[in-house]
């Protein structure tokens, strides 16, 4: 996996190429690039609304819509490396509050960011929607975090 610590570079290790989903989150590699805005506090926002992953009782799929917020520090992530994280869940067994911190954790522990939240609104399992909420610390001073966009679950009224 690519890490800031790795000294990221221009040539990331997906982006361009044939690139089979990883079987899972745990072989999936992140790629990390320089930030080209270092020192500006801006955010940057990955939307998610077809997620899913696999309950760990049921094996059935369960489905939500993320959406990742973060200040960028010396790295960003690259789009498609994070496309192909998300998308190796679709084999994951995991409950929605792993599975949502747990991304959140990876992104934040490796590519280093300012400030990092993560919001997994998913859909209702036994007719109750399980909304799950983490973030690093408090937004820094300056920076315009707006409102994720997602509307309570209302079913069909």
């Amino acid at each position: 996996m690519n890490t800031p610590s790795d000294t990221p570079s221009l040539n990331p290790a997906f982006l361009g190429k044939d690139s089979p989903l990883p079987r899972s989150p745990e072989e999936a590699q992140l790629d990390y690039v320089p930030n080209p805005r270092k020192g500006a506090l801006f955010l940057v926002r990955f939307v998610a609304p077809e997620f899913t992953s696999l309950c760990p009782v049921t094996d059935q799929p369960d489905f939500a819509h993320l959406v990742i917020d973060y200040a960028p520090g010396d790295t960003i992530v690259e789009s498609k490396s994070l496309k192909l994280f998300l998308g190796s869940f679709r084999n994951h067994n995991g409950f929605h509050e792993d599975v949502t911190v747990g991304i959140g954790q990876r992104l934040s522990e490796e590519m280093q960011p300012r400030w990092l939240r993560i919001g997994g609104y998913w859909y209702p399992r036994g007719g109750i929607p399980i909304d799950v909420f983490w973030q690093t610390g408090p937004a820094p001073e300056g920076l315009w975090v707006p409102d994720q966009g997602v509307a309570p679950y209302r079913g069909r009224g």
